[in-house]
């Protein structure tokens, strides 16, 4: 039996405290220490919950040397909790390297599932999400961002991004540019908070909209992915398939149904052209 610590990586609200799990307030409660981005962010729910722990500053920047000082306290013995500033730790916030030292080093990890912006969002997007591929932020460089958009244009499934509010429109702009004006997308901002709000609609129109509305808040979109390519037949090429039914057996009604399901051409039209041959 080891008698390392454990590394708990705790959910935390997105913006309602509300949604903070009874499990989650009992991991800070009992941790020794909280592992956090920002120190006042996490003092805040502390505060809330009337949690009193020492809190070990945990930033992207610092990730690595920050990781060295808990693994340290995890080897001592220590129990310590991982939150990020809102939502899941390791999910386009500070988190991962930790966890994989912890799984190199036989320190036992669990997770406390919390609100994810993500999740949240395609829940509400109302688009076709059965399947999304999660982008988080795109890269600043105008080069690796085209990039990026580049490897993930073609997808068929939901593509889900966060943005700032400062950056809003010109992600819109580049989305469009690159994913195509006329992709169907949601912009979801302020999630779980009073003026939480999602808009539906091109991305050309919501483009529009923030040429008209300051970007307030923060945002996840979700977009649909690519739609199928539509293939375009005459009513001599779909007949031509019907027969190629007929000659292969099929009656010559099941074979215009059939036809006009792979063609997209009404049955009417193709029976009237196999009959007028």
């Amino acid at each position: 039996m080891s008698d390392f610590g454990k590394l708990s990586v705790v959910g935390t609200p997105i913006g309602n405290f509300s949604d903070f799990s009874p499990r989650g307030e009992e991991t800070l409660r009992n941790a020794d220490y909280i592992a956090c981005e920002d120190t006042r962010v996490t003092a805040k729910l502390l505060g809330k919950f009337d949690i009193k722990k020492p809190l070990l500053s945990y930033y992207k920047p610092k990730e690595l040397e920050k990781s060295e000082k808990i693994i340290a306290l995890l080897l001592d013995g220590k129990n310590i909790a991982l939150v990020s500033d809102a939502g899941m730790p390791c999910v386009s916030d500070p988190g991962y390297i930790l966890v994989k030292k912890c799984y190199e080093l036989d320190i036992p990890v669990e997770v406390i599932p919390g609100a994810n912006a993500a999740v949240c969002a395609v829940a509400l997007s109302g688009l076709e999400a059965a399947r999304f591929t999660f982008e988080g932020f795109l890269p600043v460089e105008k080069k690796e961002r085209f990039e990026r958009l580049d490897e993930v244009k073609n997808l068929p499934h939901a593509l889900v991004f966060y943005e700032a509010p400062h950056k809003l429109k010109s992600t819109l702009g580049d989305l469009a540019e690159v994913l195509g004006a006329e992709r169907n997308a949601a912009l979801c901002r302020e999630l779980t908070k009073m003026h939480e709000e999602t808009l539906r609609g091109t991305l050309a129109e919501l483009l529009a909209h923030y040429e008209e509305n300051e970007p307030r808040g923060e945002y996840v979109i979700v977009i649909e992915g690519k739609p199928p390519e539509k293939q375009s037949f005459s009513v001599e090429e779909a007949a031509a398939v019907a027969k190629k039914l007929i000659e292969e057996g099929a009656k010559t009604s099941d074979a215009c149904k059939e036809a006009a399901k792979i063609t997209g051409v009404s049955k009417r039209e193709i029976y009237a052209a196999v009959l007028g041959d």
